[in-house]
């Protein structure tokens, strides 16, 4: 009994273990985690809960010691609770607890993972190519200096809709309210 239930806590341990040493190479200073202020906060609760369980797995890494049965003896008022139990402890060897994670869980995780690298693809994408336009906005400021021409030739597509506006002869058609 009490074995088994070692094997189970030592695995169950091993686990969290695997899974502390995977989220230590997350790079949580990444300015995907600070981007939205309901993400940073979720990234921050869940730094504190993985802290709290590596903790926790530090304290009970060991199995417990035996219990001292004989300074509860001394301590507590009524010794006969104290002997029963003892008495309850040493005869009774419950069956180990396991848990079994089921093969639908499994698949519903692994979706939910496929599904948050696929996101973190596009918005690494999205980054990319914002990164671009900021770099193509910061070398094609416009200023007083610029010409018609200019504008032109940096936004094409800014200036053939003006040139359908302007045969079309809608000359406030951005303007005023139709």
């Amino acid at each position: 009994g009490f074995r088994a239930q070692t094997t189970a806590t030592m695995a169950f341990s091993g686990a969290i273990r695997r899974t502390a040493q995977r989220l230590s190479k997350v790079e949580w200073s990444s300015p995907v985690f600070k981007g939205d202020s309901e993400l940073s906060s979720m990234v921050a609760g869940f730094r504190a809960w993985t802290a709290q369980a590596d903790a926790m797995a530090e304290k009970y890494s060991a199995a417990p010691g035996p219990i001292d049965f004989a300074s509860a003896k001394k301590s507590v008022r009524d010794v006969a609770l104290v002997e029963s139990l003892e008495k309850m402890y040493t005869s009774s060897s419950p069956p180990p607890l396991t848990y079994e994670w089921s093969k639908e869980d499994q698949d519903t995780k692994a979706q939910l993972i496929e599904d948050a690298k696929a996101g973190l693809a596009f918005t690494q994408e999205m980054i990319e190519d914002t990164e671009k336009e900021i770099a193509f906005l910061r070398t094609n400021r416009t200023t007083r200096e610029i010409s018609t021409s200019d504008m032109k030739e940096i936004y094409p597509d800014i200036a053939e809709e003006v040139e359908k506006e302007i045969e079309n002869r809608e000359w406030f058609k951005d303007t005023l309210n139709k």
